[in-house]
């Protein structure tokens, strides 16, 4: 196989017109320059260049092969270029795979925002519940909520996810506000499916961990389901923060006994390796975490 640093240190001989003009160009002393093209013409069985103590010329041969190869060389150098400043600045397309309603709460205002001073980057999400396989499927970056399963991939968590007590004005108008965790059980509260009349909610509060036993009218396996049967007034919901925190701020839903909430397990950045981590992901997972904790959606992990 062909040594490719001879074949560029043959085309910068060409283009200087001397061992020591392409050894000033390469910063390698002369002597190597005039080795590497001899190796060269060694490995192709022809001789390239015809030497004198004036000047060097092209044999018919070293013209073609030349001609050949100097665009590949001149596009491998570019490419290395490239490469090299996109080390520094986030460029490309950077595909992201994140949970159904990610930007509802990561708004295409924020999207907005993260990507003004990269206008050489562009982001493509998959929004979709169920995890997919970054690897398989060519996703650069995902973002999870939960527990995270031992995997080979690498999770940053990026804030604790915590869930809290909310309920609509009019639910609280007509059946009074809890004060204490045990208040709960004479309430209404909106539940996943349990299979039972009752289930157990823990809470951690000013007093650590306290435990009580609640029922319902309505329950639901999606925590956007349970949010919306909050805000029609069919109980006290135990919910994410980062989905009813709009509620919160227009008021169609208020915090119940705010000092209590239950964290469960995390927000994570989950990527395929820590080697080489491009400067996009790296941005896109500061940005991400710095608006998290700046509006206070998650408590930093």
């Amino acid at each position: 196989m062909i040594d490719l640093n001879g074949v560029a240190v043959f085309v910068h001989t060409v283009r200087a017109g001397s061992f020591a003009g392409a050894a000033r160009r390469l910063g390698l002393p002369s002597n190597t320059v005039s080795r590497r093209v001899q190796q060269l013409e060694s490995e192709l069985g022809t001789r390239l260049l015809q030497r004198s103590t004036r000047k060097l010329s092209l044999t018919t041969a070293g013209r073609e092969f030349f001609d050949r190869s100097a665009a590949g060389v001149e596009e491998i150098e570019l490419a290395r270029r490239d490469l090299a400043e996109s080390s520094h600045e986030p460029r490309g397309t950077l595909r992201v795979a994140a949970p159904a309603d990610f930007l509802e709460h990561f708004s295409p205002d924020f999207i907005a925002e993260f990507l003004a001073p990269y206008p050489r980057l562009s982001l493509e999400f998959k929004l979709d519940d169920d995890p997919v396989d970054l690897v398989g499927e060519g996703y650069d970056l995902a973002f999870r909520a939960g527990a995270m399963p031992d995997s080979s991939l690498v999770a940053r968590k990026l804030a604790d996810a915590q869930k809290v007590l909310v309920a609509s004005p009019a639910y609280l108008a007509a059946r009074g506000t809890p004060v204490r965790v045990a208040d709960l059980a004479a309430h209404d509260c909106i539940n996943m499916p349990t299979g039972g009349t009752r289930t157990t909610w823990r809470l951690d509060g000013p007093h650590g961990t306290e435990e009580v036993r609640v029922a319902g009218r309505f329950a639901a396996n999606a925590a956007r389901a349970l949010a919306a049967g909050a805000r029609a007034g069919l109980g006290i919901a135990l919910v994410p923060t980062m989905l009813v925190e709009r509620d919160l701020e227009t008021g169609r839903l208020v915090h119940v006994m705010p000092e209590y909430r239950r964290t469960v397990g995390g927000v994570y950045a989950v990527y395929p390796s820590r080697r080489q981590l491009s400067p996009a992901i790296g941005a896109l997972v500061d940005f991400v975490t710095a608006r998290f904790v700046r509006d206070g959606a998650c408590t930093r992990g």
